[in-house]
């Protein structure tokens, strides 16, 4: 099993769909983080970094604070797509973005109800907006992976035969 998934995963796409997924949500955060959670665009990010530098960095800002935040964004992004794919390998497209948008809505309850309770000052940016991002997300991953699956596009071809 472990040999076939490692042989039929299109791997190259998976990161491919991590930075889609990532910057899809990252421009809908931009657009929609002033009118929806009433906040500078960049504070998002800057709380994205202060997972990785601590809550005392808010305090702080900076440019710095919110290329951290860019790099643990992607990380995260890349390490979720990862576990999309696999979830959404062989399914085709169509449930390739249903089900990449199930686990994005799977993966803000992780992000909310789990890292604030590590994270406890995560919680202020909680909002609306951050679920619909999660959704798409998801279904940005699963929808980019399966169309570069080329693993799905054989089986097509191998029946049409």
């Amino acid at each position: 099993m472990l040999a076939a998934l490692r042989r039929n995963v299109e791997w190259r796409a998976i990161p491919l769909a991590g930075l889609a997924g990532g910057t899809v949500y990252l421009v809908i955060v931009l657009i929609f983080s002033g009118g929806v959670l009433g906040l500078s665009p960049t504070v998002v990010l800057r709380y994205f970094g202060s997972l990785l530098l601590g809550p005392d960095a808010l305090m702080q800002g900076g440019i710095g604070l919110v290329a951290a935040g860019l790099a643990v964004h992607y990380v995260l992004s890349l390490v979720f797509a990862l576990i999309i794919s696999l979830v959404v390998h062989r399914w085709g497209m169509l449930v390739g973005v249903i089900l990449g948008g199930l686990m994005g809505l799977g993966l803000y309850g992780i992000n909310v109800y789990t890292l604030t309770a590590l994270f406890p000052w995560f919680f202020a940016i909680n909002s609306v907006l951050l679920l619909i991002c999660h959704i798409v997300y998801g279904a940005v991953v699963g929808g980019v992976y399966e169309y570069f699956d080329r693993f799905d596009a054989g089986l097509s071809q191998e029946v049409r035969r």
